[in-house]
């Protein structure tokens, strides 16, 4: 007689085998993805936090302290706000986000949660619900005490090789020169120059304490344009010497009016007398920092993202009680493809355009962007323009598949520099392997389907480049 299926194990939702669902997809992610290191050239991560190697106490401040992606889908699921950036304990906080769970089904959370519970701390047998919450919290917590479970530790665990954190201008770095001075800890942890506040000449009475905090700290008095641009050369001379190789640059849109230099200059003096700009104003003298930006990054041998799309702070309410980054952001519909193809002409004729990273926000610009990479490849960089992998709101099954499906159609796929992390969290390298799986089924599958050769050889080889290969050439990042 058989055996009671009663008696079989139920195969667990986090598995070896998760996203791949043929043996080309199996072989491509285990024999050449699974155990690659991770370049993370785009994140959040704190520096303090990596120089201080900071621990928590539980799961909930490691899940839910400043992730407005779970504060959204809590709210979704009619969590009260004190849940949620509030001031219940830490494990109500953590026993609502685990009766949310059950309701994530099809949302990105619910894998990227299962995946974290399963690498960091090897709960890969049961799912979070109300139903095993206190199981979780307890087996959670016991790790979270184990010495493996501080900032370095969980990069060192998940395999980092190099990060890029996003820092301003003003920014001392102490805290990367704290970490390079330590040589037992072998993770590159890198700056990136992110001179958005420059741009924000709208908000002037921030702009003018900002511009204020740039003369200190650069030591050049600013009192026209000219000044200006010298205290931000001065800090991008001080962010190259601590090894940043990357811009970023996050805006509404890519905006590249006419101005006229004289212009720039008394739109700068007016906002600096106190006086409010015309949106007109503010749109020229964008254009103009963002050039002159741009500029130093091509001198500089740097390469230049570009992060647009992003409608922010649309709950009123809540950003006056809480402030930015707390989960009532959106995908904004502006315009894009005429001033991201003048604003990279003038570049290109200048023989200024940097290497270059392009990301929308919105699915619908794809296809633009697919396009425009190729109006601007040359200077002999292999992929010189790129198609940034999707984020934020994209940053899920569908957004991936699109944003690779563009790239391969209207460019090459296998000169991508694959994926990042975007995040604040020390837990988000699962990230990186939810994306492997990913472009390895999406391969699988069309060499299974004879859409591409079915040579383990040539696309492993591909593969190989787009997770790690293609991000460590393309950079210059000197890795081990």
């Amino acid at each position: 007689m058989g055996e009671d299926p009663l008696e079989f194990d139920v195969m667990k939702f986090i598995h070896d085998d998760f996203m791949l669902d043929g043996e080309q997809a199996r072989v491509l992610y285990h024999r050449y993805a699974e155990h690659l290191p991770i370049v993370d050239y785009h994140c959040h991560l704190s520096p303090a936090d990596v120089a201080v190697d900071r621990r928590w106490e539980n799961l909930a401040q490691m899940w839910l302290y400043g992730d407005h992606y779970k504060w959204r889908t809590m709210r979704s699921n009619g969590v009260a706000e004190r849940f949620c950036t509030g001031d219940a304990t830490d494990r109500e906080k953590f026993d609502q986000f685990a009766a949310t769970m059950p309701y994530l089904l099809r949302n990105p959370m619910y894998h990227w949660s299962h995946l974290e519970l399963a690498r960091y701390f090897g709960v890969d047998d049961l799912l979070l619900s109300p139903a095993t919450a206190d199981i979780i919290w307890n087996r959670t917590l016991a790790v979270c005490q184990s010495p493996d479970t501080s900032a370095r530790r969980l990069m060192e665990r998940s395999n980092v090789a190099l990060v890029c954190t996003t820092d301003d201008p003003v920014d001392s770095l102490e805290h990367h020169q704290a970490v390079k001075a330590d040589t037992a800890f072998t993770v590159q942890m890198l700056p990136t120059w992110r001179p958005d506040k420059v741009f924000a000449i709208h908000r002037n009475a921030f702009f003018n304490t900002w511009v204020d905090k740039l003369s200190a700290v650069s030591g050049i008095t600013i009192s026209c344009v000219a000044d200006l641009l010298a205290a931000l050369q001065r800090r991008h001379d001080v962010f190259h010497a601590n090894g940043c190789r990357l811009s970023d640059y996050g805006v509404e849109t890519v905006i590249a009016d006419p101005y006229l230099d004289s212009q720039i200059e008394a739109i700068f003096k007016k906002v600096r007398a106190g006086g409010t700009p015309s949106v007109e104003e503010c749109r020229q003298f964008q254009s103009a920092m963002h050039h002159e930006s741009a500029r130093m990054d091509s001198a500089a041998g740097w390469t230049m993202q570009i992060h647009y799309g992003a409608m922010r702070n649309n709950n009123t309410r809540l950003f006056e009680t809480l402030g930015p980054d707390v989960g009532v952001d959106s995908i904004g519909d502006w315009p894009v493809a005429v001033g991201l193809s003048r604003f990279m002409d003038r570049l290109d004729r200048e023989d200024a355009l940097p290497r270059t990273i392009l990301y929308t926000l919105n699915p619908r610009d794809n296809e633009v962007l697919g396009t425009m990479l190729g109006n601007f490849q040359g200077g002999g960089i292999p992929g010189k323009i790129q198609f940034g992998s999707g984020w934020w709101f994209n940053d899920q099954t569908d957004g991936m598949l699109r944003q690779m499906e563009a790239l391969s159609q209207l460019g090459l796929l296998s000169r991508f520099v694959g994926m990042l992390t975007d995040s604040r969290s020390f837990l988000s390298y699962t990230r990186h392997e939810y994306f492997r799986r990913l472009l390895c089924n999406l391969l699988g599958a069309d060499m299974a389907h004879g859409r591409i050769p079915d040579d383990y050889e040539l696309v492993g080889r591909m593969v190989g480049d787009i997770c790690y290969r293609n991000a460590a050439g393309y950079f210059g990042f000197d890795l081990k």
